[in-house]
């Protein structure tokens, strides 16, 4: 109870923390001097009042116990190692090089060593790692499913290996969900009774935070609404309104692990086929727009003017439109936040997302851009690994103390 009143209040004397707790100051001493002895707290300088004695003033010991936060995308590999305050001491973003699943989980376990010896840290400092994924993590089978974006990575025995190279506990999360995390804790999610955060990028994901905590649904694939039909059944390129036509676009399905965690199969007519990266691209390349081989440039062109690739924005936002009227009639947020990568985009997608979702749906949730950017999956999880790692780290040392 002392140490969570420091880790949440700051600094506090002997006295103060009595009078916080209703506990006798003797009990305090006694219970401080426990913490200190098994090096949880120490003394953090001292306080003058302006009558009375000096007091000492005690605060947690954030270098007990270190956690590593991953992000693993198809494109770039983020990791950062935090001490038990969530400062980061160490990070590394790399592009992920690996042309197969055993070559990204190895380059997992090089970049979290690399940190971990940036961060000037010994072997077993660091209690946990949370890992933040593509897809959904089957606790029964220690496999994730459908990361079509990661060819091969629901394969069994990868994690595994990650464990083992890492030579520490580690959990496994849906990025989107640990974006929306963080978001929450360190972001435009704060203070949100109920908000949804859409990762936005090579495909689509949703996390959301109800009274601070995840929901993810009765087999951790809440929030998959890259799954979600589009309606009439239309093609992964076509759109609706002023953003095209009901013909046209090439299928793009959704890779799909089935249940046996065997081949993928080809989902066409699914949101993630018309609300991603690859479909701006696609949409732009039928609107006319050359040269344009990522999101970026397409939006780069719109925000140049360029009729045809403002025209493929649009159709994004309808898509996302729709999306948003979908999950705002089922869970009611308050607040819908765009990140991923496409979500850097909000200044041309805002108003329009909300332009469409006016024309079809009575419910209108506040939207905003992320605050947290590219970092939000990496504060999520380092929040998730600190909540593992305080108590696991406490009963450690406490333990060690009872045993001297």
């Amino acid at each position: 109870m002392l140490l969570e009143r420091l880790r949440t209040t700051g600094a506090a004397s002997r006295a103060q923390l009595a009078r916080d707790t209703g506990l006798s100051k003797p009990t305090v001493s006694a219970a401080l001097a426990t913490l200190e002895q098994a090096g949880l707290a120490r003394e953090a300088g001292l306080l003058a009042p302006g009558r009375g004695r000096v007091a000492v003033l005690y605060e947690p010991d954030p270098t007990a116990g270190y956690v590593l936060g991953v992000d693993i995308g198809r494109g770039r590999l983020r990791v950062a190692v935090a001490d038990l305050a969530g400062e980061i001491t160490a990070r590394r973003d790399v592009p992920n090089l690996g042309r197969s699943a055993g070559a990204v989980a190895d380059a997992v376990i090089a970049e979290a060593r690399a940190a971990i010896g940036e961060a000037g840290i010994g072997p077993g400092a660091v209690v946990h790692a949370a890992i933040g994924t593509p897809g959904v993590w089957d606790e029964t089978e220690q496999r994730v499913r459908y990361a079509a974006q990661l060819p091969g990575w629901g394969r069994r025995g990868l994690f595994d290996r990650i464990r083992a190279g890492l030579d520490t506990t580690i959990s496994v999360h849906n990025d989107a969900n640990l974006a929306a995390l963080g978001e929450y804790v360190r972001g435009a999610g704060a203070g949100s009774r109920h908000f949804v955060y859409l990762l936005l990028g090579t495909g689509i994901g949703m996390g959301v935070v109800s009274g601070g905590k995840l929901q993810r649904g009765a087999h951790g694939a809440a929030g998959e609404i890259g799954f979600l039909p589009l309606p009439g059944g239309r093609r992964a390129g076509a759109g609706a309104g002023r953003g095209g036509d009901q013909g046209g676009g090439d299928q793009q399905g959704v890779d799909r692990t089935d249940q046996r965690g065997g081949d993928h199969d080809q989902r066409p007519g699914m949101l993630e086929s018309a609300a991603s990266a690859e479909s701006v691209v696609r949409s732009a390349k039928e609107f006319g727009v050359r040269g344009a081989s990522t999101a970026k440039q397409v939006f780069d062109a719109a925000r140049a003017g360029d009729p045809a690739a403002l025209a493929a924005v649009q159709r994004q936002a309808e898509q996302l439109a729709y999306a948003v009227a979908v999950v705002s009639s089922v869970i009611d947020p308050d607040l819908v936040v765009l990140g991923g990568g496409m979500g850097q985009s909000s200044d041309l997608l805002l108003d329009r997302v909300e332009e469409a979702l006016h024309a079809l749906t009575p419910l209108r949730p506040r939207l905003a851009p992320s605050l947290l950017g590219d970092e939000a999956v990496l504060i999520g999880a380092l929040s998730t690994a600190l909540r593992t790692a305080r108590p696991e780290v406490f009963d450690r040392r406490s333990a060690a103390v009872a045993r001297a």
